[in-house]
């Protein structure tokens, strides 16, 4: 039986989208009902777009029975785990012809490392290339040439700016093909003690730089569960992916054989098949609120926070924080991998992994299982794993027990009755903590606030010994608005390092942490935004702050309204590294509690 509150929460989703949901079905369905997309170009069209083909496959272009799949992908052999990507193009379009159809790279999109940008100039555009990725994806698909599409695209912007993009096209049916984590490295214990011993200033950078190397060693997503593997696990809870696809690391015969039937799958998803399965009828109302769900169930990353809202709004629907607060009441925490536990998702998969988590979550009654997916109908088939036996791929029943209860548990004895993230609010506006990494002693606090513009600014201060006791740290001017809301990873060990000196200490920002927020409290996104006269940039030091994230409560007792809200740094709208490029997007964004996107207005547009 649903959960009542799962129930009403989704029917308060689905009531209050209505008026837009109807208007992007209805443009959908338009769209889907104008048959084969290729048969209505123009001969010279269609000739430029098979130009470059094979015989056979003009052949089989020139007429309207053949299904063509446009391949969106996000591949670049910087980041580690999209360098994976390289091949399968050419494994695709092989897998396409063996089963008599084409497939065509209809384009790419950029896909930067917020790993490699940290703390550095061009983290100002991470956020805004999901919205450019949403642009590019939408170029790509609007040659107007496919049956289905197929994207590669695992981290942490990508896939939801794919998403985002590809839902404008959701009369086809959409499958995401991931490549894997890599294998696992210096475990995440260690490397975080090596990067709190370089911010003490005990060892070098040599040092640090040996072990972040150790760590992140090879080709495949990075091996912590931030926003790049939680993109995995809402891909799964959504049904955009095959069953059990996520965490099968690259090179592998299994994951060859996956890659390979995601074409079977999508080209069995088109209509020329007679079983259309479009991307607007898998995500709903009720695939989000899976999503919200496996987001507070894994403890993900708040990132999702923004994506999802950003998501839901280019599928019509309204997905607002409020409707995370409710089901983060009776979600229960149910894993600890890294930066909530010691785990990595490797180590999580062979445990049970998504599929042991949504067996739970079903016989919970947390989780809606009628839904479409990209696998068929019902949730259900989100519960087995993917095998392989000779060249035979074939899906199992997970086990009915976890593998490893310090990592993976039933929802009789899940690790928090309360799910990963919380919403708090209060005369300082709202924000978002991830509580799953935060021990239950820290998740409340009552302190003096320290008020920074810069990261640097803080690691100074903190160099100069400036903290001598309990603290809320205080950073502003880091929205979508003011530099396009970079993550804010640096403060990280600085932070940890003064809660394990014995000090009470928590951050406050309009600025982002992610999927890798540590055990320290903070409350992240804050809107509205300092640069938006949001309350948060009038705090000075010293002010008394109160978060406490059971409660649900963000506030101070200092006099705000009688203050005047502090200028903005220089360095916020400063030029170099091509942040210039991006100043249309930093006056156009929406806040953060829309999804901080360039699309804020779609929903009324789409009205």
């Amino acid at each position: 039986m649903t959960h009542p509150v799962l129930a009403q929460v989704t029917e308060h989703i689905r009531t209050r989208s209505a008026p837009t949901r109807d208007a992007y079905l209805a443009q959908m369905n338009a769209a889907g009902d104008a048959g084969v997309a290729r048969s209505n170009l123009s001969c010279s069209n269609l000739a430029h777009g098979m130009a470059a083909c094979s015989a056979t496959d003009k052949d089989r272009l020139s007429g309207d029975d053949t299904p063509n799949i446009g391949i969106v992908t996000a591949y670049n052999d910087m980041l580690s785990a999209h360098a994976p990507y390289e091949d399968y193009p050419a494994r695709l379009r092989a897998a396409a012809t063996h089963a008599g159809a084409t497939a065509q790279v209809a384009g790419g999109v950029p896909a930067m490392c917020d790993g490699v940008t940290q703390g550095q100039p061009g983290m100002d555009l991470s956020l805004f290339s999901r919205d450019l990725i949403a642009m590019g994806t939408a170029v790509a698909l609007s040659h107007n040439l496919f049956d289905a599409v197929l994207c590669l695209g695992i981290c942490d912007k990508i896939v939801p700016g794919q998403l985002m993009g590809a839902l404008r096209f959701g009369h086809l049916p959409v499958l995401f093909v991931p490549a894997g984590p890599m294998r696992s490295g210096l475990p995440n214990k260690e490397k975080a003690a090596v990067r709190e011993a370089y911010a003490a200033g005990k060892v070098g950078r040599s040092e640090l730089l040996a072990a972040e190397s150790a760590a992140y060693h090879g080709r495949g997503t990075c091996t912590f569960y931030g926003t790049a593997n939680s993109n995995q696990m809402l891909m799964e809870f959504m049904g955009l992916q095959l069953p059990g696809s996520s965490f099968v690391p690259p090179d592998t015969a299994l994951r060859d054989a996956l890659t390979d039937h995601a074409v079977e799958q999508a080209l069995a998803n088109t209509a020329l098949a007679g079983s259309a399965q479009p991307l607007a009828s898998v995500i709903d109302e009720r695939s989000l609120v899976n999503a919200v769900v496996g987001l507070h169930a894994t403890g993900g990353s708040t990132n999702h926070t923004l994506h999802l809202v950003a998501i839901a709004a280019a599928a019509g629907i309204v997905l607002t924080w409020d409707d995370f607060a409710a089901l983060s009441a009776i979600v229960p925490l149910l894993t600890r991998v890294y930066p909530s536990g010691t785990a990595d998702v490797n180590e999580f998969d062979q445990a049970g992994g998504l599929a042991y988590v949504i067996q739970e979550l079903l016989a919970a009654g947390l989780l809606h299982g009628d839904v479409n997916t990209v696998a068929g109908a019902g949730l259900e088939r989100y519960t087995t794993r993917p095998q392989l036996q000779g060249q035979t791929l074939s899906w199992q029943p997970v086990a009915a027990k976890s593998g490893d209860r310090s990592i993976l548990r039933g929802t009789a004895d899940a690790f928090d009755a309360q799910g990963g993230l919380a919403v708090v609010s209060g005369n300082l506006g709202r924000a978002v903590i991830k509580i799953s990494a935060v021990a239950e002693e820290h998740r409340a606090i009552q302190a003096p606030a320290r008020v920074f513009t810069s990261q640097d600014d803080f690691v100074a201060a903190f160099d100069a010994d400036e903290f001598v006791g309990d603290v809320v740290v205080v950073l502003t001017h880091q929205g979508p608005r003011a530099n396009g809301m970079p993550e804010l990873h640096q403060l990280t060990p600085y932070l940890s390092l003064l809660q394990k000196r014995g000090h009470a200490v928590a951050l406050i920002t309009d600025g982002r942490m992610s999927g890798a927020s540590g055990a320290v409290l903070s409350a992240i996104h804050v809107t509205p935004e300092a640069m938006m006269d949001g309350p948060v940039g009038r705090l000075r030091d010293g002010d008394l702050i109160t978060i406490d994230a059971l409660a649900g409560t963000l506030s101070t007792e200092a006099p705000l309204a009688e203050r005047d809200a502090a200028a903005p740094p220089a360095v916020a709208s400063a030029p170099g590294l091509g942040r210039e490029l991006f100043a249309g997007f930093r006056n156009g964004v929406g806040p953060a509690e829309q999804g901080a996107s360039q699309f804020a207005s779609l929903l009324e547009e789409t009205a």
